[in-house]
C-alpha cells in the first residue's frame, strides 16, 4: 500500500464537507486559507518572475562574483520560491477538495506532503544566505546614504493587489456554491 492511497483512504472516510475536516465547517476560514493561499503563490510566483527578469537586464551593472545586488535578488528568489510553492501546494488542496473523488484529493494532499520539504529548503537557504550577507551588506549600505524610492514599483504592487482581490471574489464564489 502506499502514501496515495492511504491518503485517498483518509479522504474517502471523512465526512462528506466542502473543505477539509481542519476547517470545522467554518466556512469563512475556507474562503481566508483558500484566497490566502492561492494570492500568495501568484504574488510569489510574479516575484520570481520580476528579480529574475530584473537580474537578466540589469547582469552587465552586477560586480562579477558575490555582488550585493545579485545577492539580494537571490535571496528574495528564495523565499518567494518557498512560498510559491508551499502556497501553491495548498491552494491546489483546497481548490480540488472533493469527498466524492477521493482518489484525486488524495493525489493532492500527498503532493503537498511531497513540496512541503522543498519549500522549507528554499525558506532556509534563503535566511541562511540573509544572515550570512548581513555584515558584509550592512558595511555595504553604511558607506553613503543611498535615497531609496520605493514607490517606482507600486504599479507592480497595485497589479498584484487587484490580483489578489480577484482571487478573493474567486474564493468566495467557490465556497459558496461548494
Amino acid at each position: 500500500m502506499n502514501n496515495a492511497s492511504l491518503a485517498t483512504k483518509a479522504v474517502a472516510g471523512s465526512p462528506s464537507t466542502s473543505a477539509p475536516a481542519a476547517f470545522n465547517g467554518v466556512e469563512w476560514l475556507v474562503v481566508l486559507n483558500l484566497w490566502a493561499m492561492t494570492a500568495a503563490c501568484l504574488l510569489a510566483c510574479m516575484a520570481v518572475y520580476t528579480l529574475v527578469t530584473d537580474g537578466r537586464k540589469h547582469r552587465h551593472l552586477d560586480v562579477p562574483g558575490v555582488s550585493p545586488a545579485r545577492l539580494w535578488r537571490w535571496i528574495g528568489i528564495l523565499f518567494a520560491t518557498g512560498i510559491a510553492i508551499r502556497s501553491g501546494a495548498e491552494a491546489l488542496t483546497l481548490w480540488g477538495w472533493d469527498t466524492t473523488q477521493p482518489a484525486k484529493t488524495g493525489t493532492f494532499l500527498f503532493i503537498k506532503r511531497l513540496v512541503d520539504p522543498v519549500a522549507i529548503a528554499c525558506g532556509v537557504t534563503g535566511m541562511i544566505l540573509f544572515i550570512m550577507s548581513l555584515p558584509g551588506m550592512l558595511s555595504q549600505l553604511r558607506r553613503e546614504p543611498i535615497p531609496i524610492d520605493i514607490w517606482q514599483s507600486w504599479p507592480i504592487v497595485r497589479r498584484m493587489l487587484c490580483v489578489s482581490g480577484v482571487f478573493f471574489v474567486a474564493a468566495v464564489g467557490v465556497t459558496v456554491t461548494r
